[in-house]
């Protein structure tokens, strides 16, 4: 019988925490103004981390959450190609000579649904315009049921460094009930052309909570995703906001998982991954630990950002496309997410910044001490508060709700030091949550804990 606690903390809506404050405390008091002026204040040398969203599908899965279109003709991409040069060359006009990158992420819809002479032009314009560091990681999300020989050698020769495969669930019954036909052999396949054209570095996605899932079905899954050896998988739970997404309506909500088979799911993921020998990272991702994932884990180098965990060690993080959003010293911002408006604003001024929210130092000291907690499972209060500038007991109106996390036994509490126990490791978001000023002040939609 599922813990009634645990199953009161899966429940319950929190932020992912990919940014503090969370983009629900973004607003229009932010646009593009406040982003030319952010970006020009960068100071030169700055090691930068770039994300390029490609907004387009080839097909539409049920599931998805991610701001992206199936387009009836190439053309449409070839013009939001032309703008996304645009935002580029904008951009590095703004900033110093020296724009050294040590990360680049591609990320959709499905980057690969640009022809590979596309693609290749692109990583090139990104390459004209930024110094990319000897060792820069250039990553790419992939479809596996769309990748061609052609398209693996082509990202090779660009100089593509890993690959994130959507996998999701490799059940043949629920591929049907969130259209997204996908064999383990196609993803088989996928994995032998990329490491046979030289990108060894893979990461997978899986999902649960998906219609028809039950704890069998999402053993075999991650069972058969593990046997591919992947450097990394994440582990997600599916958000169900057809309210947002209508294409969700299509998903027949009676065969949904309730939160006890949500959590059921989770749980046996992680004990088959790490039976697999994989370990786990932060709460939702699991790397092999020779992995720079799991050593930058194992160091106190973990990082949180709007791709979830990584490495990266970048503190400032440049978006391109439309929806994409730029964290900078300053504040976030993020573009137009519609095609039609984000055209509009590259063609009169070259940025696209249409909503975010400035960062002063009260949310610094937040943003910093709620990473550590999702990053380390642990935080040293009265320390992060020194090392930011503000008195010891700057963060003191987190306690009273940490005082019913301990009492239910998720952290343990030692004057102004935290840890969070095993028990509570799932449930972490809900201990950041005490430190977040800006979403209790501002409520807003968010996923399920599990």
């Amino acid at each position: 019988m599922a813990d009634s606690i645990l199953l009161r903390y899966a429940a319950a809506t929190v932020p992912r925490y990919t940014s503090y404050p969370t983009a629900a405390q973004f607003s229009p008091a932010v646009g593009a103004a406040e982003q030319r002026a952010w970006l020009a204040g960068i100071a030169p040398g700055a090691p930068l981390s770039l994300y390029v969203h490609i907004p387009f599908c080839r097909s539409l899965c049920w599931y998805c959450g991610c701001h992206t279109t199936v387009p009836h003709l190439y053309e449409r991409a070839r013009r939001y190609l032309a703008h996304l040069h645009h935002e580029i060359e904008t951009v590095a006009a703004l900033l110093s000579a020296d724009r050294p990158v040590v990360h680049c992420h591609f990320g959709g819809g499905t980057p690969t649904y640009l022809n590979a002479d596309d693609l290749v032009a692109l990583i090139a314009h990104l390459k004209a315009h930024f110094r990319f560091v000897k060792d820069a990681e250039i990553a790419i999300e992939i479809d596996p049921r769309t990748l061609d020989r052609e398209m693996a050698e082509a990202l090779a020769t660009a100089g593509v460094t890993r690959a994130s495969l959507g996998v999701q669930d490799f059940d043949p019954a629920v591929q049907r009930l969130i259209n997204r036909i996908q064999p383990h052999q196609q993803v088989a396949t996928s994995v032998d052309l990329l490491r046979g054209v030289g990108i060894a570095h893979l990461s997978f996605d899986l999902l649960y909570g998906l219609p028809g899932q039950t704890p069998d079905s999402v053993t075999r899954s991650a069972r058969l995703a593990a046997g591919l050896r992947p450097q990394r998988l994440a582990v997600f739970g599916y958000a169900h906001v057809p309210w947002f997404k209508k294409h969700q309506r299509a998903i027949d909500e009676s065969l949904l998982p309730d939160t006890a088979a949500r959590l059921e799911a989770a749980q046996v993921i992680a004990t088959t991954l790490l039976d697999s020998g994989y370990e786990a990272i932060g709460f939702d991702h699991f790397a092999l630990p020779t992995d720079a994932l799991a050593i930058a884990a194992r160091n106190g180098r973990l990082h949180r950002n709007f791709q979830g965990y990584t490495d990266d060690s970048a503190d400032i993080l440049i978006g391109f496309g439309a929806s994409a959003i730029s964290s900078l010293p300053q504040g976030y911002v993020q573009n137009a997410p519609h095609l039609a408006a984000y055209a509009q604003a590259i063609g009169e001024g070259g940025l696209a910044g249409t909503r975010g929210v400035a960062l002063d130092a009260e949310d610094h000291l937040r943003r910093a001490a709620i990473e550590r907690l999702l990053c380390d499972f642990a935080l040293d209060v009265e320390a992060m508060c020194r090392r930011h500038g503000f008195e010891a007991a700057a963060l003191d109106d987190a306690f009273a709700g940490l005082a019913p996390l301990e009492a239910d036994g998720l952290v343990r509490i030692e004057g102004r030091k935290i840890r969070v126990t095993t028990r509570g490791r799932p449930f972490v978001r809900h201990v950041a949550f005490c430190f977040d000023a800006a979403s209790k002040a501002a409520p807003g939609r968010h996923s399920r804990a599990v």
